[in-house]
């Protein structure tokens, strides 16, 4: 099972929405629409996005990672999650 099974249904409506975001900012630009809206458009879709990501960065580290550690093999998982973070955050 994967820890973000219970945020799933949360995350698969998000993803709709920055889906439907998605395609009206490829509608904006079509129609020809003022550069302040379509690059405000951007920043909530860039939002959307960061805010799946920390939703299923959460429950990784509240699942995956902490079982890890009961387990005793956390410093593998530690260092992924390390590496992901320097990847999430630039």
């Amino acid at each position: 099972m994967n820890s973000y099974e219970k945020d799933k249904a949360n995350l698969i409506t998000r993803l709709k929405r920055i889906e439907g975001q998605t395609r009206g900012l490829q509608r904006m630009i079509e129609e020809d629409k003022y550069c302040i809206d379509i690059l405000t458009q951007v920043s909530s879709v860039l939002a959307a996005t960061k805010k799946v990501g920390l939703i299923i960065l959460d429950d990784h580290i509240k699942g995956c990672v902490r079982d890890a550690v009961i387990r005793d093999n956390g410093e593998a998982y530690i260092q992924e999650l390390i590496g992901v973070l320097e990847r999430f955050i630039k």
